[in-house]
């Protein structure tokens, strides 16, 4: 599934659920310096889910900036 911010941008796409997080995959996760490690966007920034889209309460920029990376 897709992750997107509350703006409507792309910021990962789902690999699977772990510990009250959401785990991106490495492949469509991270820019730059960030790319090729798993990230991890918290639950309580979902919003909802719409269709095969995980929506955040937070907008893309907000919500990467609370990424965790592995």
């Amino acid at each position: 599934m897709e992750v997107i911010g509350a703006d409507g941008v792309h910021l990962g796409t789902v690999d699977h659920v772990e510990g009250g997080r959401i785990k991106l995959t490495k492949k469509d996760s991270g820019m730059g310096a960030h790319e090729g490690h798993h990230h991890y966007i918290p639950l309580a920034l979902v919003a909802g889910v719409e269709g095969d889209k995980v929506r955040l309460s937070a907008n893309a920029d907000v919500a990467y900036g609370m990424e965790e990376e592995e």
